[in-house]
């Protein structure tokens, strides 16, 4: 195969990943826009001001049904820091937020299979327990003091008091529904791009003998259990770098994911590359610019431990019960374009997304007040939504037209349009 053959397999098997991927995201983002809309978080927020195991799992929850964007999570986090949230809670809040989400479990599903899911599920609901004794047991008064102390005092605010079911009843509530879905979309999208664009070229480009190296693969079949204790220490010790290096973060790391576990890479290297969307310098960076260089480097430390670790648990607990996958899904069959289950819930996607991007138009803004949606203290329309929203796509898409960011994703469409003008030249 020559290097323009590569090229447009590469641009192929990228756009085949988004394209089964896609029903996935509309509805994880819709039902995601739903729940934010729809659940009263204040109520939550008011019992995170201690460390106690109730404060964890209401931020474990609140993560859990917030957005999946890391940018957002952060900001979220921030917003919870300033309201009192203990700091056990606001860094369990940030795991939950990008770990636990509806849209990433699906996407673990499609992608790598229920082992995966579950392992997600159970082993972010672990590392929150084990960052909290973590940070229990190392806990930085004067840091922390300090931190809050530098915590940015312009994040939005939340809609955060509100009657549910007055809100679901109403054409405004709904309209905030699309709003949010949206903007969960606006926040993303450019990681999505560039994770899946990455995906597919390094799935087209770069041999499994990279990985087989990078991760001390032998490249033979060997069950968990099988595997040497320290090529699984070594593994999850080194996917957080890995995780980071690409720079990617969030939903993106998913097919990349898949690419590893297809390379050869350990059950417990491939959970530690997951839960490590928090890892990479844009996001350290921006814990820095709220709470300071060394807090924001003492949580990317508690995150690697409590991702080490995790990893190994799973690892080992699943190869005791001989439920270690063996090998990744099929590359070429999760990138397949084809009509099937997949193009149908796809053209349903199109139809959701459709629904909601028009209610966020303000469609059937004139009959919102027939249903009394206005609710006390809240101003009119999508206001505080908005703006809380447009702050976390602010924090991370500074710079304008010409952002590093906006640069890369200028460059990722051009590589795409270059490799399907090849796919065609050569089906002609």
């Amino acid at each position: 195969m020559n290097i323009l053959d590569q090229y447009a397999n590469g641009v192929i098997t990228a756009l085949g990943f988004f394209w089964n991927a896609l029903w996935a995201f509309v509805l994880g983002y819709a039902i995601s826009a739903a729940i934010q809309v729809f659940v009263p978080k204040s109520r939550l927020v008011q019992h995170m001001g201690d460390g106690n195991f109730t404060s964890i799992s209401l931020a474990g929850i609140f993560g859990a049904l917030s957005s999946s964007c890391s940018f957002a999570a952060l900001s979220a986090a921030r917003s919870l820091f300033q309201k009192g949230a203990h700091f056990i809670a606001t860094v369990a809040f940030m795991f939950a937020s990008t770990n636990l989400v509806i849209e990433l479990g699906v996407l673990i599903f499609l992608f790598l299979g229920w082992q995966f899911l579950v392992a997600e599920i159970i082993g972010g609901i672990i590392m929150i327990l084990i960052s909290a004794i973590l940070i229990r047991i190392t806990y930085p008064s004067r840091l922390i003091r300090t931190a809050r102390d530098h915590a940015d005092e312009t994040s939005g605010a939340d809609d955060d008091e509100f009657d549910w079911k007055k809100r679901m009843t109403s054409v405004e509530g709904w309209q905030k529904v699309g709003n949010r879905f949206v903007m969960e979309w606006q926040m993303v999208w450019r990681e999505i791009l560039i994770g899946f664009t990455v995906a597919g070229f390094i799935a087209a480009f770069v041999p499994d003998n990279v990985w087989q190296t990078l991760f001390l693969a032998t490249g033979e079949t060997q069950s968990g259990a099988e595997l040497p204790f320290l090529r699984v220490l070594e593994n999850a010790l080194i996917a957080p770098f890995v995780a980071a290096a690409t720079f990617i973060g969030s939903m993106g790391n998913i097919p990349l994911a898949t690419v590893l576990s297809a390379g050869g890479v350990s059950f417990a290297g491939i959970m530690g590359f997951i839960y490590s969307d928090l890892m990479v310098p844009p996001l350290v960076k921006v814990n820095a610019n709220y709470y300071g260089w060394k807090t924001a480097l003492y949580i990317a430390g508690i995150m690697y431990i409590s991702i080490v670790i995790t990893a190994l648990m799973l690892h080992y607990a699943f190869a005791a019960i001989d439920q270690v996958p063996e090998s990744s899904r099929d590359i070429a069959e999760i990138s397949a374009f084809a009509i099937n289950y997949t193009f149908f819930l796809n053209l349903a996607a199109f139809v959701l997304a459709g629904v909601l991007v028009w209610l966020r138009s303000g469609a059937g803004k004139s009959t919102a007040h027939d249903h009394g949606s206005h609710e006390p203290g809240h101003g009119h329309g999508h206001g505080h939504d908005h703006n809380h929203d447009h702050t976390h796509e602010h924090d991370h898409n500074k710079g304008g037209l010409l952002s590093p960011k906006n640069v890369l994703v200028g460059a990722v469409f051009v590589m795409l349009a270059g490799g399907l003008f090849v796919q065609l030249a050569t089906l002609a």
